[in-house]
């Protein structure tokens, strides 16, 4: 698993431009982080419906 983390990693920031800041670049390894993880969250069934999400949005804002 670390060896492919790695590997994801370094292809990420290979696939930047040369003058990327530090900041884009972590930017770039939170987004493939939250990607993965969404993935791997509806993989396993973790998920909800667009109904679901908006009913519980309409909660939210009402409070």
């Amino acid at each position: 698993m670390t060896h492919d983390v790695k590997n994801l990693i370094k292809a990420i920031v290979e696939d930047l431009p040369d003058d990327s800041s530090y900041d884009e670049i972590l930017k770039e390894l939170a987004f493939a982080r939250m990607v993965r993880r969404g993935m791997d969250d509806f993989d396993h069934g973790r998920t909800i419906s667009n109904d679901e999400m908006l009913k519980r949005l309409e909660q939210w804002t009402m409070k």
